[in-house]
This record gives structure tokens, C-alpha cells and sequence, in this order.
């Protein structure tokens, strides 16, 4: 489940109607335009969750592909998606706006849930039916390429429509209220509280109602029912276009980043001036400047023609030393960001290997059978319960124990994640080593033993995520909140790739003996026990990296200090002058 916090400015002086004129707050905003915008991921909740937590069943069953490749399939959808999510913030901040954004990639869900739709009720789409004797004797015919092409172009179409969706719509939904004014930032308040609460309802119907009705009723009545509700949100964030209030594109910090980063490179051979004042507005900067990644300084050295008629430098020729102290602070949460990938990683496992471990486990409660797509219920209800435990006991009690406001830190939320994720894993790999030694004896258990998996995970993801996001946004550059979402998303994105490529490399070091169609048949809890080795190691790696991270500190900084005032007055005009000839010799350099 993922929650995207909305960024940019908030107050109300830079909306306008949609029309570009001021906004009248009577006819525009407020409660009624969020509430048109809320339907929009609701419906994007319903049918990304409905497809990702039982997509898995129809894979192995239906189309017949092995575990890991079905496993590999769901993972790079899921992943694809919050990468995507970058493509879809970067639009709306460079050029698009928020409601272009979200409309257009709101209207390329529903295309993709109608293809999804058409892919699994069209019959020369699916290959012919396995019965038990077959698929014992490995007769069963698995899916063609031809077979599979319309199903992935649906699943893509889908992934790409959401991440549109996710990079946006929160913001959008925020942009309705105006926080310099008190009564509509406190209600801007409650709009993130029931936007998490549109969300997990959204995902607790996908996973039980409608995975109830794609495994009893039929997949095309599910998706069906998934793109009806989806064309209705299209229809109905349209149908406000006249109530909302608008905000103008203001440039991707992406953008920035990437000049830093190729102008440092351009710059390579310049040396570096003999004081850091030398730079491009470094009066001016508004982030002190440091000597930490001191190669992307060369971004910011003045040309020679620009310093020479004191106009100021191209974007594209120089960056300014606020530009290249906010990519180093970007740069300082990699090596968090990096640890933050494998909970992600083992969080995909309950979408995959957890739904199909169900289908061959005991999922009666009287007469009724419980579909194996609808136990992630335990994961969404697990996650509520610890978000409301945390705010209610677990933080209050932090903060009596810390003599602090905050209680928990970013990092130690984090932490306390990746542990569960772990001891996840450690009652993965016991439950299934129990089921598949039970099934050899002819006996099916419970698939209840999987709650505590399920239990494990969503308490992890109620530490693990808010710690993330909240890490991402606090520590990240002022003008750059919106990438930091992007960042944290990443790291989700990554976290499914990972999957794929450890169960592909598993898989073909095992000689597919590991994961079978036929779980009973593979050794599952041994790829388990790897993720807990591997939980293990990141999470020493965590330690160091958090140990060494140093917060960030919000400073006023307005030119040199006395000390560098002494320094500036220890070098003079020669060493200045010897400079300008080494730089002119290096652009030389270069352009030869």
C-alpha cells in the first residue's frame, strides 16, 4: 500500500481557476473538488490491487507459467509502476500541471484495465484447460508469446497510467486548499487522513470482494468491474474541471540535478578556483556551501565570457552553488536509500510466492472458500493497526522515554522495519517448510499459518514506510520535496526488480528445482532463508549508514563568516590570476 505525501507550495496565492484567473474560494476548491479528485486514486487503489495481490493464481493456474516466472511477472509490473512515478511527477512539474497530469494518466488506466479485461476473456488468449492428471504429468500447455502479448501490454498500460496517478494526485488534492488560510489548513489536515483511509478501503475491496469475484465468478467479471470503476473516476474528475483551483508548472528539480551533474562532468578539467567564493553566486547561496563531493564544485565555475560582462550565466552554462549543494544533500541519502530496497523486496513476496503458498493450503471456514488473493486482507488490516497503535501508544510512549517531540526518529521507524522484515522471512521459510512436509504425508494445513508472515510484513511496513517518506522529505533540499517523493518511490520500484532478479537467479543456480508449479515439488523455504540472510547483511549495512548520517540542520546562512573572511584575505591577485590561466587552458582542453 503506498501513501504519497503531497509537495510543492501549498497557499493559495499561486492558484488559479481554469480559465488562469485568480480564484474566487466560493466557486472553487475545498472539500467538494477534493472529493472529485479522492475518486481518481480510489479507483486506481481498487484496480492496481485487485490485479497485483491475485495476478499471481492466474498466471500458475490458468496460463500455466512456472512460479518464478509468474512471481517475475507481477514483481516487474509492480515495479515498473512507482518507477514510472517519477515520468509522471517530472511532466506535471515540468510542463503539464497536476490535473493534465492526472487526467490523462487517469484516462490510460482505465485503457489498460479494458485490455486487461479483453486479455483474460478472449479465449484464443488462454491456452487450453489442465486437469490434475496433466498438470501431475507436466502435459499442461503453457501460454504463447502471441498469448501473453496482450496481457502484458495491458499490464504496462496499467503501470503506466498509475504511476501517473500516484506522483500526483495527492498533491492535486492538496492544491484545493489555501494553508494561509486557518480554517481551510485545517481542513487540508483531515484531506490526508481520509485520503489514507480512501486508499486502504480501496485496497481492502480490491482483495476481498473482488479477488472474491475474479476466482468464483470469472477474471473478466473482476477486471470488468475494475475498469467500469475506473472510467466513472475519469468521468467524474473531468466533470470538475470548473471547481478546481490550478497550480502552474514550476520546473522539475530532476532537471536540475541532471544540469549539475553533466556540467561537473563537462568541467572535469578545470581546476578548481583557489577559494570556493570564486563560484557562481556564492554570496548569494542559500544553502551553505561544503567540501563534501567537492567534483560537482565544477558545476558552478563562471564562464569566463559570462563573469567577464557580469551578466548572468546561462542555466545550461553554470550552475549556481545552491544548485550543487542541494544535489550533494540528494546524494547523501543514497547509501539510506540503498538499505531500503530489500524490505520492498521481501514486502513483494506477499503478492507473489505468500498468494500462491494459499492455493495449496487448507482455505475453508465451514463451506466457505476463501480465495487465495483475499489473505493480504491480514497485511492491509496489520498495516491500519499499527498506524493507529503508532500514534497512539507507540510514539507517545517514545517521546516520555526520548524527552523529545519527534519520539521515534525517521531512521529508528526504518530500522524497526527491516527487523520485521526479517523475522518475516524466518516464519516464511518455517510455515512452508511445515506445509510442504505436511503435504508429503497427505495432509493440508491451514492456510492461516500464513497470517503471522502477513502480520510480520504490515508491521514492518507501518514503521518502515512512514520512516521513509518522512526521512526522504525532511532530509531532502527545500526546493526539491517533490523529487523526494520520487526518490522514496524509487526505492520501492527497486525493491520489486530485486525480487525479479533473485528469483531469476535462483531459479537458474538451483536448475529450477526451487520453484516449481507444483510448490509441494520445490524448496521455496530455502529462497526464504536467503532473504533472511540477506535482510541480515543490509541491515548491518543500515546501522552504519544511519550511524554516520548526520541530520540535517536548518540554517540561515548569508555569505562567508568571519573565518572565511580571513581566508579570502590570505590569497591574492596573483594566485587569482594564476587560476583564470589554468581554467583557460583546461576549456581549451576540452573544446580541442
Amino acid at each position: 500500500m503506498v501513501l504519497v505525501q503531497a509537495h510543492g507550495e501549498t497557499d493559495g496565492a499561486n492558484a488559479v481557476d481554469y480559465k488562469g484567473n485568480p480564484v474566487d474560494k466560493t466557486r472553487t476548491g475545498g472539500w467538494l473538488a477534493a472529493g472529485l479528485i479522492l475518486g481518481a486514486e480510489l479507483s486506481e487503489r481498487v484496480c492496481v490491487m485487485g490485479i497485483s495481490m491475485n495476478l499471481v493464481t492466474y498466471l500458475v493456474h490458468d496460463l500455466h507459467l512456472t512460479s518464478s516466472k509468474s512471481a517475475t511477472v507481477v514483481t516487474n509490473f509492480m515495479g515498473t509502476l512507482n518507477l514510472l512515478a517519477l515520468l509522471g511527477g517530472f511532466l506535471a512539474d515540468a510542463k503539464l500541471g497536476r490535473y493534465l497530469t492526472v487526467a490523462i494518466f487517469s484516462s490510460v488506466t482505465a485503457v489498460g484495465v479494458i485490455m486487461l479485461t479483453m486479455a483474460t476473456t478472449i479465449r484464443s488468449m488462454i491456452p487450453p484447460q489442465c486437469d490434475d492428471y496433466k498438470r501431475k504429468h507436466h502435459e499442461c500447455i503453457e501460454a504463447t508469446g502471441q498469448q501473453l502479448a496482450l496481457l502484458y501490454a495491458a499490464l504496462y498500460t496499467i503501470a503506466l497510467g498509475g504511476g501517473g496517478i500516484k506522483s500526483n494526485v495527492s498533491g492535486f488534492g492538496s492544491d484545493q486548499f489555501d494553508t494561509s488560510d486557518p480554517k481551510e489548513e485545517k481542513s487540508m489536515i483531515f484531506f490526508f487522513n481520509r485520503f489514507y483511509f480512501c486508499i486502504s478501503m480501496g485496497s481492502l475491496f480490491a482483495v476481498t470482494v473482488l479477488v472474491y469475484i475474479q476466482d468464483h465468478v470469472g477474471r473478466g467479471w473482476g477486471y470488468g468491474i475494475s475498469a467500469g470503476t475506473m472510467v466513472i473516476a475519469v468521468i467524474v474528475l473531468f466533470s470538475g474541471t470548473k471547481r478546481y483551483r490550478y497550480k502552474k508548472p514550476q520546473g522539475s528539480p530532476l532537471t536540475v540535478i541532471w544540469r549539475v551533474l553533466i556540467l561537473a562532468v563537462k568541467n572535469k578539467s578545470v581546476p578548481h578556483p583557489p577559494h570556493p567564493s570564486l563560484l557562481n553566486e556564492y554570496h548569494n547561496s542559500e544553502v551553505p556551501h561544503t567540501e563534501r563531493f567537492r567534483c560537482l564544485d565544477k558545476a558552478a565555475i563562471v564562464d569566463d565570457f559570462a563573469a567577464a560582462d557580469g551578466s548572468k550565466p546561462n542555466s545550461w552554462v553554470v550552475s549556481t552553488v545552491t544548485q550543487v549543494e542541494e544535489v550533494k544533500m540528494v546524494i547523501k541519502l543514497v547509501p539510506i536509500w540503498s538499505t531500503c530496497i530489500l524490505f520492498w523486496t521481501i514486502y513483494s513476496q506477499m503478492t507473489t510466492f505468500t498468494i500462491e503458498q494459499a492455493t495449496f493450503m487448507n482455505r475453508h471456514i465451514g463451506t466457505f472458500n476463501i480465495p487465495p488473493g483475499s489473505f493480504s486482507f491480514f497485511l492491509i488490516f496489520t498495516i491500519l493497526l499499527f498506524t493507529s497503535l503508532n500514534e497512539r501508544i507507540f510514539v507517545p510512549m517514545a517521546r516520555k522515554l526520548t524527552h523529545t517531540t519527534q519520539g521515534l526518529t525517521s531512521l529508528q521507524r526504518v530500522g524497526i522495519g527491516l527487523v520485521f522484515s526479517i523475522l518475516a522471512m524466518v516464519a516464511s521459510a518455517v510455515v512452508e517448510k511445515r506445509r510442504r512436509d505436511m503435504a508429503h504425508q497427505q495432509i493440508v494445513i491451514s492456510a492461516f499459518w500464513l497470517v503471522p508472515q502477513f502480520f510480520l510484513v504490515g508491521a514492518g511496513e507501518a514503521f518502515a514506510y512512514v520512516g521513509q517518506l518522512e526521512f526522504f522529505i525532511r532530509e531532502a533540499p527545500e526546493r526539491m520535496k517533490s523529487m523526494s517523493t520520487g526518490f522514496f518511490l524509487s526505492a520501492i520500484s527497486m525493491g520489486f526488480f530485486v525480487s525479479s532478479l533473485l528469483v531469476t537467479l535462483v531459479d537458474n543456480v538451483s536448475q529450477h528445482k526451487w520453484f516449481r508449479s507444483n510448490l509441494n515439488r520445490g524448496k521455496l523455504d530455502r529462497f526464504y532463508w536467503i532473504l533472511v540472510v540477506l535482510g541480515l547483511i543490509n541491515f548491518l549495512g543500515f546501522l552504519v549508514f544511519a550511524m554516520r548520517h548526520q541530520y540535517k540542520v536548518v540554517q540561515q546562512f548569508s555569505g562567508p563568516n568571519q573565518s572565511q573572511e580571513k581566508e579570502l584575505s590570505s590569497w591574492g591577485i596573483n594566485e587569482e590570476q594564476e587560476y583564470n590561466k589554468e581554467k583557460t587552458e583546461a576549456k581549451g582542453e576540452v573544446l580541442v
